[in-house]
């Protein structure tokens, strides 16, 4: 009996594994749809519609240069440029062709043209020594070679005389040489004075005397000055024998103005 119920109960057992191992199987119990074999290519579809546009993509590489095109028509002509430098001297061309033989010229009566001529050069001789009669007499001007001197007969302080002269259009006499040097003090000796001022004064330490113009005095031996000396006065006088000496600036005395002869020179004011 007892053997009776074990094999009953171990054929249920063996019955249901059999049963629970069909049923645990995927082709069986599972819900899923497994994918099929790879079917045919279809048909080509229709074209599709135009796409929206999309972003600019990045500039490409630069292309080769294309062929040169043809001749454009001619443009407007613009404005007139600036005048160039002016252009080498060309070389000199070929002569002329002669011209053709002119008339027979009148006779001339040159006597009669020379006479006027010598006429004009006597009256031009006398129109010159008239002038300097003017000069040295009346006005009482003296000149050399490239200079006028005016001596000036009116008081003045040694600043308002290198003033008035500088209005004249000159400057206080500046004597160089000996010659210019005699002319002044014969002209001082004749005028009946014994000293008047001219372009010289006291300069720095050490460049001693120095022109109105800015130029030093060299050799002040040869101009019978000593100095200079800073108790005696900055200013220059000379005197009727042509020694130079120092005087106080602030003194008063008549002084010689000097103009230099020019191709055209101006007028002197008196």
């Amino acid at each position: 009996m007892d053997v009776d119920n074990f094999g009953g109960k171990l054929f249920l057992f063996v019955f249901l594994c059999n049963v629970y191992s069909v049923c645990t199987t995927t082709e069986v119990c599972s819900n899923s749809i497994l994918p099929g074999a790879k079917g045919d290519a279809g048909e080509v579809g229709a074209e599709g519609e135009e796409g929206r546009m999309g972003k600019t993509g990045p500039p490409g590489l630069r292309g080769l240069t294309g062929e040169r095109g043809e001749k454009g028509d001619v443009g407007q002509m613009g404005k007139m440029g600036p005048i160039g430098d002016r252009g080498d001297k060309g070389q000199q061309g070929t002569h002329g062709p002669a011209g053709m033989k002119g008339n027979p010229g009148t006779t001339c009566d040159c006597g009669r043209y020379r006479k006027v001529v010598g006429q004009m050069d006597i009256n031009i001789s006398k129109l010159k020594s008239a002038v300097k009669l003017l000069k040295n007499v009346i006005l009482g001007i003296r000149e050399t070679e490239d200079k006028f001197y005016l001596l000036v007969k009116e008081q003045r302080k040694y600043g308002e005389a290198r003033l008035n002269c500088k209005l004249r259009g000159g400057s206080l006499a500046m004597p160089r040489t000996k010659e210019s040097n005699t002319l002044l003090a014969k002209y001082i000796s004749e005028a009946d004075l014994t000293h008047v001022f001219i372009g010289l004064q006291v300069g720095e330490a050490e460049v001693g005397y120095m022109y109105v113009d800015g130029d030093p005095l060299l050799n002040i031996t040869s101009w019978g000055l000593q100095g200079p000396h800073r108790d005696e006065g900055s200013c220059v006088q000379m005197s009727s024998t042509g020694a130079w000496s120092q005087v106080e600036c602030g003194a008063t005395q008549y002084y010689i103005c000097e103009f230099t002869k020019t191709r055209k020179t101006p007028a002197i004011v008196m």
